[in-house]
C-alpha cells in the first residue's frame, strides 16, 4: 500500500495549498459586506434607521451601492489568480491579449499596490469606529450588524499581500 504525499517544497509555479485556502477566502470575507449593502438596497430590516426612521437610498444611491458590491466581490475574486493558472496566462477568449503570458512583475505590483490600499482604507475606517464609536446614529443592533459584516474586511490587504508575496517567490524572474 502507498500513500500518495505532498512534497513540502511545491513545484514551481503551483501555489501551496495554504495560498490557495487564501486566495478562496478573501472573497468570503468581502462578501459579508456586500451583502449588507444590497440588504439596505432592498429595504431589509438591518438595523439602519436615524431617529427610528429606516433609511432607504435613492436610485442614484442604490445603483452605487450595489455596483459597489459587485465591484469589491469581483476585486477579491481575482486573488484567485495569484493561484490559479489564469493569473499566469491570460485566457484565450480575451480580445487582444488571449494566450500572452501575465507579467509576474505586473501581477505581484498591481496585487501589492491593492494590498496597501486596502489595509490603509479598512485600517483608517477601523480606527474612525475605535476613536469615535457609533458616529452614524445607528441603533446600537444596528451598529453591531454593520461593525460584524465590515470587520472581515481589515484581512483582505493583509492576506492579498500575502498571496503577493507568495506569487513573486513562486514565479521566475529575469535575470
Amino acid at each position: 500500500m502507498s500513500v500518495a504525499t505532498t512534497p513540502a517544497v511545491p513545484r514551481a509555479g503551483f501555489a501551496p495549498r495554504w495560498a490557495v485556502r487564501v486566495a478562496h477566502l478573501i472573497p468570503l470575507l468581502v462578501l459579508p459586506s456586500g451583502l449588507w449593502r444590497i440588504a439596505l438596497v432592498v429595504g431589509l430590516p438591518i438595523g439602519v434607521s436615524v431617529h427610528g426612521v429606516p433609511i432607504r437610498p435613492g436610485l442614484g444611491e442604490s445603483l452605487y451601492i450595489v455596483s459597489l458590491s459587485l465591484v469589491s466581490e469581483g476585486l477579491a475574486l481575482l486573488s484567485l489568480g495569484l493561484v490559479r493558472p489564469w493569473g499566469q496566462v491570460l485566457p484565450h477568449w480575451l480580445p487582444l491579449v488571449g494566450g500572452r503570458r501575465v507579467p509576474p512583475w505586473f501581477a505581484v505590483s498591481t496585487a501589492t499596490t491593492g494590498a496597501v490600499a486596502l489595509t490603509l482604507i479598512w485600517g483608517y475606517a477601523a480606527w474612525g469606529v475605535a476613536v469615535n464609536g457609533n458616529d452614524l446614529g445607528l441603533p446600537p443592533a444596528g451598529f453591531a450588524l454593520l461593525a460584524t459584516c465590515y470587520a472581515p474586511l481589515l484581512l483582505w490587504g493583509p492576506l492579498l499581500l500575502l498571496l503577493a508575496l507568495n506569487h513573486h517567490h513562486r514565479r521566475p524572474h529575469p535575470r
